[in-house]
């Protein structure tokens, strides 16, 4: 090197390199260029050998040294010595224990150094042993606060391991609090009592950034995990000192930062989306409801949310089970604070609506590979906790102070307190008349309160008046919204909901005078209006008009006849008559005037609402009349303009059919016309020919009578309960299909086939004597089904039988158990869910567990008759074209339309005596029983006997019926003039029901036929006899 670096070999080199070719100077650079290279990579190779060789023997030595320390006993001092140690030297221990510290195998020396730690801090008037005072010094403060930190921080990392149920976990659980609470405050060290008082603002201050340090870290998820472990459960784990720790370690970073929006937030996402996590401080902790109350954590809670991004941001970072969580807790909050909710009421309903319109975004109608089950939302659309089902009882119970008593008089406080009395006239209206039923004991005290003033009350009717953009109008909409929102958010537990808003007598005759109120000239007009603006105020007061029908119709569903009519609670019947009017007026105007046709979304849920509704007065008024004669009629529509739609196929005209058809009048000449609508093959002429039991061909020919009699005996054998193709309801013995049915072969076309036959009769007006249930016939028409049959209030009963929400079935011998709800075999019928078990249990019986036989009557009936011909009927009415009319029997319309023969005539003695003996002898009992002698049937057809296929018939007899051979001119002119060939005394009168036909003997006496007349229709029998 010395020779390469000296003059004489550089000067040699020059040489050589000016006297080299071009060539061999590029060579030359190059072989210097590529010799410093190599000399670079080999310093840089050294240079990475040393570092290395460096990192090998520090981290061997570091395993050497972690070998050592972990064979030594930290802990040498006895138990009773290790109160005394001093702080250095806990630290110490401290610091070896971080410095080897592994989760799984060091977690009793962890637990021995935390007691340890906190023993130090228990010892009186020892300064030098509190772990704490080494923060005052100046050479460990730094290393002390890091140290702290450290261990909070595992102490964190064990809570989330831990489960407080189990009873080992439950102390550690305990000790890492400790840990926790005694280090992020001041309040407990004894080194700032007396003169280290003014050491108090530092020591803050490090607790400060020790609490900093752990919320950056995710001190508030440890929190939450913790909660959630230990109380999203029927039965919280977590201890009354557990859960005021946590609770107070969470509240202390949002007072220390005197809660800031981001804290807030914090808070808000970790801690009270806790399920139910309220309701267990209430029953645990009460102390710190008072604390949160202190602070005024409610109103700013809400005040915080009610800022729409801020609101919007938690939602998302909660998605939807735990923002339900959230929205009970901030719902509990509110039952507890009357003052802010008043004060707050605006914020607060806008909270709950923006939370629960985040929820809806995700229900679904149905399930389906991208829905999951929730117990509370149905069907939903966001990955869903199962580890919170056990707590939603609990957050049920939360969301039911939303529409309890309490917090309904708050929020609905402008709606109530409005007085719908008159001006002290109590004394000058009639009273009302004892009736049976009014005579009935009053089920308790309110409605006897409700009932003398509804006694009293004006009869509320649209008078207009008031703005819709005043301050108050714009709250009541806005409360509605809310209460809108909650029903089709929380789908489960709408039955609930409907329940607890209709609690309240006086809130929907209120709500309803309300909306009278509203706008110049109140009523239909002002929200036929909103249907065509598409603005934020149109929608809250559509919202309104959503909430009442809906409430309303759920009110009226449960009540029973004597609350409708008699005790007239909530409504008056004038009132429901008024209502009805404009609802029958509002579905009207929105399908004559196109809207339904494009509806969806809101508009169409808003139809359905208000349809629903009017469909429900509709039956009632039905089955029990409360409105006037042709109230239901649209004077402003003729039938004829309908039916001409109809023919074109008008849109409108076919959806009035489907949904209002009682607006038009459907007696002789709409209903004529209904039966000139298209036919297929089915509804053809059908002839049937019997054959007896030899194979042999029975005399007769079919004109219309052999075909019904065919009719009839199917009619007979398939209705018949102990065939078990359908079953009777307690009581009134209505038909209904028979679960069980399926023990026949082939048992859904059985269904089918009885659906046609059921059609045809309807289809060529043979009325037959079957009477089904009404929840049936409604499904037939595909009608909201009428509960009353199932159970009437009071249900407390219920609670006392220890049922679930599920059913036992006896199948062949074997037990099976139907769920009502997903899950519901292990939840029981408690009082806050027993509405809802009525509707689900009622729901399976009427519908599922007949659903496939159903479907299949429906299906044979429809093929006969189309869905849209018997829309326009009520199921009392189905019953009415189906079996009959229920009115007493015309005598003089079936005078009118009967037919003679055999020589009889109007003016005949026999004929005579005939109607003067079913007229003044006979009870209306007895010409029911002789109309089924005669007809199979004991009801008059729907529209008279002029309509009785084939026409009522007296035929004149000589012989019985085995000897008939038909009437020959010898017999007529006998039976004319009154002939007899023998007295007919012993004979009996026979009846040919597939003819309509009564076979009379030509007696000599009036007190003969009755007689005979009256022992033959008794015997329930018809040709057999003789």
């Amino acid at each position: 090197l010395i020779q390469l670096h000296s003059v004489p070999f550089t000067s040699w080199s020059v040489i050589k390199m000016f006297s080299a070719s071009q060539s061999s100077k590029a060579q030359f650079l190059d072989k210097a260029r590529q010799a410093r290279e190599e000399r670079r990579e080999l310093k840089e190779r050294e240079r990475a050998a040393v570092q290395i060789q460096a990192l090998v023997r520090r981290f061997l030595c570091r395993c050497h040294l972690q070998k050592e320390i972990r064979l030594e006993d930290f802990f040498e001092a006895t138990e009773s010595g290790a109160s005394k140690r001093s702080a250095l030297s806990v630290f110490r221990i401290a610091r070896k224990l971080l410095f080897v510290f592994n989760h799984k195998e060091d977690k009793e020396r962890f637990e021995k150094l935390c007691r340890c730690i906190l023993n130090s801090m228990d010892v009186e008037n020892e300064p030098k042993v509190w772990y704490v005072s080494l923060a005052l010094s100046k050479d460990l403060t730094l290393l002390w606060i890091k140290q702290i930190k450290d261990i909070l921080w595992f102490c964190c990392e064990f809570l989330k391991q831990l489960k407080p149920d189990i009873l080992q976990d439950s102390r550690l659980v305990n000790l890492h609090l400790t840990m926790l609470v005694t280090f992020t405050d001041t309040s407990t060290w004894k080194i700032l009592r007396g003169k280290g008082e003014t050491l108090r603002p530092a020591m803050n201050h490090i607790c400060a950034n020790i609490m900093g340090h752990l919320n950056q870290k995710g001190f508030y998820s440890v929190l939450q995990i913790l909660l959630t472990n230990g109380l999203a459960r029927s039965r919280p784990s977590l201890s009354k000192g557990s859960l005021t720790a946590i609770f107070s370690l969470a509240l202390r970073p949002v007072v220390a930062a005197q809660f800031s929006d981001n804290l807030l937030r914090s808070f808000l996402i970790h801690i009270m989306s806790v399920p139910a996590i309220m309701t267990h401080l209430a029953t645990l902790t009460p102390e710190r409801l008072a604390v949160i109350e202190s602070h005024d954590l409610f109103r700013k809670f809400i005040i915080f949310l009610s800022r729409e991004a801020q609101c919007r941001d938690v939602c998302v970072c909660l998605e939807g089970s735990h923002t339900l969580c959230l929205l009970g807790n901030l719902v509990y909050l509110g039952s507890l604070n009357d003052k802010v909710l008043e004060d707050e009421t605006a914020h607060f309903v806008g909270v709950l609506i923006h939370m629960l319109s985040y929820c809806q975004k995700y229900v679904s109608q149905k399930k389906s590979n991208l829905t999951h089950w929730h117990p509370v939302l149905g069907w939903f659309s966001q990955t869903v906790d199962y580890g919170l089902n056990e707590s939603m009882p609990l957050l049920t119970k939360q969301l039911q102070h939303l529409w309890g008593v309490h917090m309904i008089r708050i929020l609905f406080s402008d709606v109530l307190s409005k007085k719908l009395l008159e001006n002290q006239e109590i004394a000058q209206l009639p009273t009302q008349p004892v009736s049976p039923q009014n005579s009935l004991p009053m089920k308790n005290l309110f409605k006897r309160a409700f009932q003398k003033s509804a006694s009293v009350r004006n009869i509320l009717k649209p008078v207009g008046g008031k703005r819709v953009d005043s301050a108050e109008v714009q709250k009541v909409c806005s409360i509605c919204v809310l209460y809108q929102t909650t029903l089709t958010t929380l789908t489960q537990i709408r039955l609930q909901i409907l329940t607890g808003l209709t609690y309240l007598d006086d809130l929907l005759p209120k709500l309803w005078a309300f909306i009278c109120e509203l706008g110049p000239q109140g009523g239909l007009k002002l929200f036929l209006e909103c249907l065509n603006n598409d603005t934020e105020e149109s929608k809250r007061l559509l919202a309104m008009l959503m909430l009442f029908c809906d409430c309303s119709r759920h009110l009226i569903t449960i009540l029973d006849d004597i609350e409708v009519y008699e005790e007239q609670i909530s409504f008056k019947l004038e009132e429901l008559v008024t209502i009805s009017s404009f609802l029958n007026s509002f579905v009207f105007k929105m399908i004559w005037d196109g809207i339904v046709e494009n509806a969806r979304g809101e508009t169409l849920e808003l139809f359905h609402s208000v349809h629903g509704w009017l469909m429900v007065l509709y039956e009632r008024d039905c089955r029990r009349r409360f409105a006037p004669e042709d109230h239901w009629l649209r004077k402003d529509l003729k039938p004829s303009v309908l039916f001409q739609e109809l023919d074109k196929d008008k849109k409108r005209a076919q959806l009035l059919l489907q949904y209002i058809p009682h607006v038009i009048p459907h007696k002789n000449d709409g209903y004529e016309q209904l039966r000139q609508l298209s036919q297929n093959a089915m509804k053809g002429v059908i002839r049937v020919k019997f054959v007896n039991d030899l194979g042999v061909d029975e005399a007769g020919i079919d004109q219309d009578g052999v075909f019904k009699e065919f009719l009839e005996e199917i009619i007979k054998k398939v209705f018949d309960p102990a065939l078990n193709l359908f079953k009777t309801t307690s009581g009134d013995e209505r038909l209904y299909p028979s679960p069980t049915s399926y023990i026949h072969e082939n048992y859904l076309q059985l269904f089918e086939f009885v659906g046609k036959m059921l059609g045809k009769a309807v289809y060529e007006g043979i009325v037959v004597d079957v009477h089904f249930a009404s929840f049936f016939l409604s499904q037939l028409l595909a009608h909201h089904s009428d509960l009353q049959f199932f159970v009437q209030p009071p249900y407390h009963w219920l609670l006392d039988l220890g049922l679930t929400l599920s059913y036992d079935e006896d199948v062949m011998g074997q037990l099976v158990c139907h769920e009502l709800v997903p899950g519901g075999k292990t939840i029981p019928v408690t009082n806050e869910n027993k509405i809802s078990y009525i509707h689900l249990m009622a729901h399976f019986r009427m519908h599922t567990q007949i659903k496939s036989q159903t479907a299949a009557l429906i299906s044979g009936f429809r093929s006969i008759i189309k869905p849209e011909w018997i829309r326009m009927f009520s199921a009392p009415e189905l019953q009415r074209l189906i079996s009959g009319d229920n009115a007493e029997i015309d005598l003089e319309d079936l005078k009118k339309h009967t037919v003679y023969y055999g020589g009889f005539h109007g003016s005949h003695r026999v004929i005579i005596w005939l109607w003067d003996i079913l007229a003044n002898d006979f009870s209306p009992e007895e010409r029911a029983m002789f109309l089924k002698f005669v007809t199979s049937c004991s009801r008059p057809p729907l529209l008279g006997f002029a309509y009785l296929k084939p026409p009522f018939s007296i035929r004149c007899v000589e012989v019985s019926d085995d000897q008939d051979t038909g009437d020959t001119l010898g017999s007529v002119l006998r039976g004319f003039f009154t002939i007899r060939k023998k007295e007919p005394g012993g004979r009996l009168p026979t009846s040919s029901t597939c003819f309509n036909l009564l076979k009379l003997p030509n007696y000599s006496k009036k007190s003969i036929l009755r007689e005979k007349l009256r022992y033959a229709i008794s015997m329930n029998t018809g040709f057999e006899l003789s």
